[in-house]
């Protein structure tokens, strides 16, 4: 292991790569690092709308682990950008057993944050025998209550980014953030769905962490930011196509599962509250609060506490 970044695994590029056909319409990336003979873990990554990033190969030992990252269906490298048609949770839930099957796979570990950590339930739920574990981080389940938090009353604690979110809205559009965002962000407008993309984007960014992350330097490309944007949009205004209190009542169907959830105390776009519920709903489960940590898995005890997680399943399936 490096000590360069937080106990992360030294750099590690695929020994595979390539695209999946998945539907007449979406083609998704895929790439294996690591062991080809290892553990096969799969990791699920945020946004919705996001994708997979070198960084993120990192957090498993390559020497023990068969390591799987995929661009979930518009994200990424996956074709088509920005695409939501057929693009629901069952649709990626399906893909993730697609390309399980499609890999010779019979089980295989299932980390995911955030958004990720959502999809890895509802995976978990319809594929109990495929999953050997449950690394969950930055608990999501996209209520009502957790949507009106990262959309209203983050503003009490940020209110600088909340005021940039909300200053190209007209006062009454103030009252339906993510509605007005969403006839932008869709519009055919190049110099409007751009910007609001772009505005939408750093809105999440700026409140990921307790300390503000360096920047990278490489500006993101316009037809990235909308692509991310027009995901994450159409997912968190249909709900995510899932009930997440009902989620909540159907995980002790898990119990068999071995299950660490990951937390920062002070997250602000994932409150602490559904990491809590969640791991009262899975007693089995170990909870791990991070007391100096927000929403990003880059601060230090989050980064830590997940590379930890990866290395009690390589001691035993019960970390």
């Amino acid at each position: 292991m490096t000590s360069d970044r937080n106990s992360l695994y030294a750099e590690l590029e695929p020994y595979q790569s390539g695209w999946l056909e998945v539907s007449n319409l979406h083609r998704i990336y895929y790439e294996q690092c690591g062991n080809p003979a290892g553990v096969p873990v799969v990791f699920l990554h945020g946004g919705p709308g996001s994708g997979c990033n070198p960084i993120q190969r990192r957090f498993f030992d390559p020497a023990h682990y068969r390591i799987i990252l995929f661009d979930q269906r518009g994200c990424g490298r996956s074709e088509p950008p920005g695409e939501i048609e057929h693009n629901t949770t069952q649709d990626l839930v399906d893909d993730i057993e697609a390309i399980r099957s499609h890999l010779g796979i019979s089980n295989w570990l299932v980390f995911g944050g955030s958004w990720g950590s959502t999809l890895a339930l509802m995976y978990a739920l319809a594929h109990q025998n495929q999953v050997t574990g449950l690394i969950l981080r930055g608990i999501f389940l996209s209520r009502p209550e957790e949507l009106d938090w990262f959309l209203y009353k983050v503003r009490n604690f940020f209110p600088e980014a909340w005021e940039n979110l909300t200053s190209p809205l007209a006062p009454a559009e103030r009252k339906v953030i993510m509605e007005a965002y969403h006839k932008r962000i869709y519009s055919d407008d190049a110099s409007l769905n751009v910007i609001s993309a772009r505005t939408w984007n750093a809105y999440e960014s700026s409140i990921m962490a307790l300390s503000a992350a360096p920047s990278s330097g490489t500006p993101v490309p316009d037809n990235i930011q909308l692509a991310r944007a027009r995901v994450q949009i159409h997912y968190l205004i249909n709900r995510c196509f899932i009930d997440g209190q009902a989620v909540l009542s159907e995980v002790s169907r898990l119990h068999n599962i071995p299950t660490t959830i990951v937390q920062g105390r002070y997250d602000m776009v994932c409150p602490p509250l559904s990491a809590w519920e969640l791991a009262r709903a899975m007693p089995h489960a170990k909870l791990v609060m991070i007391p100096d940590a927000g929403h990003s898995a880059m601060e230090s005890g989050t980064c830590a506490a997940l590379v930890e997680a990866t290395e009690a399943f390589k001691r035993s399936p019960h970390p």
